[in-house]
């Protein structure tokens, strides 16, 4: 399994146990989600990355895929490899929350922060065109 499916499947045991417990046989489930986000991620940076650029330095060129590779990941992960909001559930406050699980809370509100800004932004180019 490709650390795209490791990260799905950590995040929905954590966020939405009940959901995760009804998939039939996770760990092929997850490693075919995770190979559709390999795919995924590859097909989507090359779009944010462009075409070469003229007079581009090779550590641009680098500079300018590892940006775009990272900004593909991050739309990956909220596409794809978090369960949806509507299904997590949030940690009870009295239980110790662990430095892997404060982390991945982050970044799940990070990725819903995402998810809402891009979707105003294409109700707002909806409403220009």
């Amino acid at each position: 399994m490709n650390t795209y499916g490791k990260f799905a499947q950590e995040a929905w045991k954590r966020t939405a146990p009940a959901e995760y417990a009804l998939i039939p046989d996770p760990d092929r489930w997850f490693e075919a989600l995770g190979e559709e986000a390999a795919q995924r991620v590859g097909e989507l940076m090359m779009e944010l990355a462009g075409p070469d650029r003229q007079g581009e330095t090779y550590l641009e060129k680098v500079g300018r895929l590892n940006a775009s590779k990272m900004q593909a990941e991050e739309i990956v992960r909220a596409e794809m490899l978090t369960p949806d909001p509507s299904v997590q559930q949030e940690p009870e406050e009295d239980e110790e929350e662990s430095g892997v699980a404060r982390r991945l809370r982050i970044v799940q509100q990070l990725n819903r922060e995402d998810r809402e800004y891009w979707e105003e932004v294409d109700r707002l180019d909806a409403e220009q065109a």
